[in-house]
């Protein structure tokens, strides 16, 4: 006797076509790290890790492996725009989001020419506009968008 869930046949897919976006999120504020996390995985989005510095991010995403990494502009004392480049240069960069508390117009030509897909501030911060900027870019945030 096989042991199957209600309304499925033997061959069909047993999860959504397109996979949980997984998810990399970089901010020196634990209280954001926190809201950022339960916000986004609520809306289906999958937060493999956090970190809180430049080099806790490198680490993270060499390891995990993220589909995106949201990157806060202003990491205490670090640059979340140098951190953006450093980022791009690993193995199989993942897009870069950069977000903040500030205007985007505050960094425009910085954002511009930086290697991010596009900014948002952390009061938009939703499932659907990360995978409104993923989908603008052009890879849908599930790799490389490179040939």
């Amino acid at each position: 006797m096989s042991l199957q869930l209600a309304g499925m046949r033997a061959g069909t897919p047993t999860c959504d076509p397109e996979p949980m976006l997984r998810c990399l999120i970089v901010d020196d504020s634990p209280r954001f790290l926190d809201a950022a996390r339960g916000l986004l995985e609520r809306q289906g989005v999958t937060v493999v890790g956090v970190a809180s510095t430049a080099a806790e991010a490198l680490q993270r995403a060499g390891e995990l492996r993220p589909d995106v990494t949201l990157l806060d502009i202003d990491l205490g004392g670090e640059s979340g725009l140098e951190l953006a480049r450093r980022l791009h240069g690993q193995d199989g960069p993942a897009p870069v989001i950069l977000i903040s508390t500030h205007a985007e117009q505050d960094y425009a030509e910085l954002i511009a020419a930086s290697p991010a897909v596009g900014f948002l501030s952390k009061n938009a911060l939703s499932a659907a506009a990360i995978h409104g900027l993923l989908a603008n870019h052009g890879d849908g945030g599930r790799g490389d968008p490179r040939p």
